[in-house]
This record gives structure tokens, sequence and C-alpha cells, in this order.
């Protein structure tokens, strides 16, 4: 879920990555272009654990390398294929400095309490999506204006570990309508194939990468984010689909995790 704190003109040129980071953690990476007329947050929430700390996430700057997605899209022999079918008052969260931008990692809803105000949500808001209620959130400040901002990367706990999961529910005018404009990439490596878990998202077809991905990623700029044995898979969406969240899963639990060192 792309979840906007106040008013946002446009957003457009979502890329995500995905990948296990282990066994019970998960890499994602996140890009997109954006204008707005004043300061906002962007928020994504995270299927983690109950009771998960504070300290759970991992960030990765990927500052210095903002045209990671360009690279990972040049691994593909073909361009891509375009489908069309509130509590007590407490300490204030940590603030990272991560590249160009500050973050937060929210553990649960009730910790929106302890961030700035402007970066919170209204009650309604949260009473229209009521599938977030046991959730984490990681939140980003952005700067007022028209931006494409570089890759927000950050490894969390999850709850399944058998999933890989892409926040794709868009909240972008306080708003949650039953259908969204799509304008995503998704990306994510695994050791086996992994398939969409809902239609009309499990139709598509899966573009694999060529291999070896080093010869147009810069493994050493991509601060291990990804796996230089994996095939890397990409899937385009563009147009009017369900408001939802994107998870993958596997087609089988053998060989699940593979190499992710």
């Amino acid at each position: 879920m792309c979840i906007f704190s106040s008013e946002v003109n446009s957003v457009s040129n979502t890329h995500i990555y995905a990948r296990y980071a282990g066994r019970d953690r998960q890499y994602l990476v996140y890009s997109m272009s954006y204008d707005a007329p004043d300061d906002l947050a962007m928020i994504l929430p995270l299927p983690t654990p109950p009771s998960t700390p504070e300290d759970a996430l991992e960030f990765t700057d990927l500052s210095g390398y903002p045209e990671l997605f360009e690279d990972m899209d040049r691994s593909f022999p073909l361009p891509r294929v375009v489908y069309h079918p509130p509590g007590a008052p407490r300490s204030a969260l940590t603030i990272y400095e991560v590249g160009s931008y500050e973050a937060s990692f929210v553990p649960t809803n009730a910790d929106f309490a302890r961030l700035d105000p402007r970066f919170r949500l209204a009650d309604a808001l949260w009473e229209a999506l009521p599938n977030y209620s046991d959730y984490s959130f990681v939140v980003f400040k952005l700067k007022s204006g028209a931006k494409q901002i570089h890759p927000m990367a950050f490894t969390f706990p999850t709850r399944d570990s058998t999933m890989l999961f892409f926040p794709t529910v868009h909240v972008h005018h306080g708003e949650v309508p039953a259908k969204a404009d799509f304008d995503h990439v998704l990306y994510w490596q695994a050791a086996m194939p992994m398939v969409p878990d809902s239609a009309p998202f499990n139709y598509w077809r899966i573009e694999v990468s060529e291999r070896p991905i080093s010869r147009h990623v810069n493994m050493a700029r991509a601060s291990k984010v990804l796996v230089p044995n994996l095939s890397l898979r990409r899937i385009a969406i563009f147009g009017h689909y369900p408001n939802q969240d994107i998870v993958l899963y596997p087609q089988s639990l053998e060989e699940l995790y593979g190499d992710v060192r």
C-alpha cells in the first residue's frame, strides 16, 4: 500500500523489488515519481509478526545508485511487457537519515501518535483500512514539488516467510477506492517460481532476465540488495485494477529460500 499523509497531485513510475532476506525477513526496494503541493509522508504497511520491536527494520542507503531500476530493466532481453486488462503520548520514534530522505519505523498503528502530526492519518481513513490494524509501517518524509526519488531499501521481519509482499494499495487523496490506476513495475528474485495469489494479477506473463544480472547491474553499488546468481523476474502493471496489495507465493515449498547470501 502506498498511503500519503496529505494531498498529492500525481504519483507515477512506481518500481518495487522484493526477495527473501533469510528465513524470516524480506527485502523491499521502492521508487516512484510524485508531485505534491506541500511536504508530506509516504506510508508503506508491512506484514510483520506481532510485537515487532522498534529496531527491527534495517535500512539500506541506495542514494548512490538512483538508476538501479533502469539497470535492472537492462537485464531483460526485451522491453517490458505492458498489460492493460490514538494512545497515550510516548517518546518520539527514531528518525533515520537514509540518503536524501528521512524515515521512521512505526511498529503499530497506535505508534503513529509518536510522529509529527503532519505525517499521521485521519481516524476515518484507518477505519477504511481494517486489514492493516495489526501491521507495522515504514514512513518516509517527502519534500513538496515534483520529484523522482532514489530507491528506498530496507529489510523487515515478515509474519509469513513463504510470501513476497508488494505494497500496492493506493491511498492518494484521503480515500480508498475499490479500483485504482496502476503505474507499477514489480521485480523479484527467488530460488523457485513465484506467482501472485489472486486474479487478475495471476494471469500475467512473468518476464525473466538474462543471466548473469551483474552484466547490467552494478552489484557493488546495489549494496547486496540483489543476488548475483539468481534470475530477476518482472511484471509491468499499467491500467485500472482492483485496489489491493500484491502477494507472491511459491508454486512449491521445496528449496524455497535457496542461496540468499
